[in-house]
This record gives structure tokens, C-alpha cells and sequence, in this order.
């Protein structure tokens, strides 16, 4: 994981999570990434659609399967801010939750945000506030 840690999400598994092999489907860890994003942007009163001024749009998603993990889990998902470029940035998350007082990795995953301007549907230069923010200032 990158060094610079930006916020750490508490979110429980919920039953709607759950498919059909009796734990959290693919598709909805993905959703809790997302969630645990959604709230990080919500500290610092920003969103997706306006990120210190410009909008995001999800470049790349890859996630590591570590451990199943089932309903009644309360996840702890860290976001690390990791490569900042002119447009872009990488954000890492690490979903851990507990089981008998032990820590269990659930998934590591990364997504590669694009600073989007959604009228012109081109990319634009990330914000010195955005800059700041994902640098934990």
C-alpha cells in the first residue's frame, strides 16, 4: 500500500451482498469500494462529479481476492491516495475485517480515477485542491 493513508471506512456487510455461493459476490465488493470512495469524497465535501472542480470517471479497477467474506462482517476499508498525475490519480483500498479478534484481509484493490469534464466528455488537469486533498493535507 502507498504511504500517505486518506480516511478509513467502516461498512457492514449486507444481505444483498451475499450470492449465491453463500458469500460476498464480486460485484458487490466492488460496491463497497465504491461506497468507501463516496464517503472519503464526502469528508471533504467533494463528490465525483465535482472533485476540486472537475468530475471523475473510473480509468481502471483491479481488485485481489484474499479471503471470503460473509454476512455479518463489518469491514474496515482503508483508502491510500497512490500515484498523482497531470489528470489522474491512483486510489488503493484494503478491506479487512475481524474474527475472533484477528485481523482478516478480505481484498486489496486500486482504481485509477480520471479528472473528467462530463460536457466536453474530455479529461482536464486535477486541481490544486484536489492535489491537496489526496496528499491528506
Amino acid at each position: 500500500m502507498p504511504s500517505v493513508k486518506l480516511t478509513e471506512i467502516i461498512i457492514p456487510v449486507r444481505i444483498s451482498d451475499v450470492n449465491y455461493g453463500n458469500h460476498v459476490g464480486n460485484d458487490a465488493l466492488v460496491s463497497i469500494i465504491h461506497e468507501a470512495r463516496l464517503q472519503w469524497l464526502r469528508k471533504h465535501d467533494q463528490s465525483e462529479l465535482d472533485f476540486g472542480g472537475t468530475g471523475l470517471i473510473m480509468g481502471d479497477l483491479a481488485i485481489e481476492f484474499k479471503n471470503e467474506s460473509f454476512y455479518g462482517d463489518v469491514i474496515a476499508v482503508s483508502v491510500y491516495a497512490g500515484e498523482i498525475t497531470r489528470v489522474s490519480f491512483e486510489l488503493y483500498y484494503q478491506l479487512i475485517t475481524s474474527r475472533n479478534n484477528t485481523p482478516v484481509l478480505l481484498a486489496n484493490a486500486k482504481t485509477g480515477m480520471i479528472c473528467f469534464d462530463y460536457s466536453s466528455r474530455r479529461p482536464v488537469a486535477l486541481s490544486e485542491e484536489a492535489k491537496k486533498i489526496l496528499r491528506g493535507s
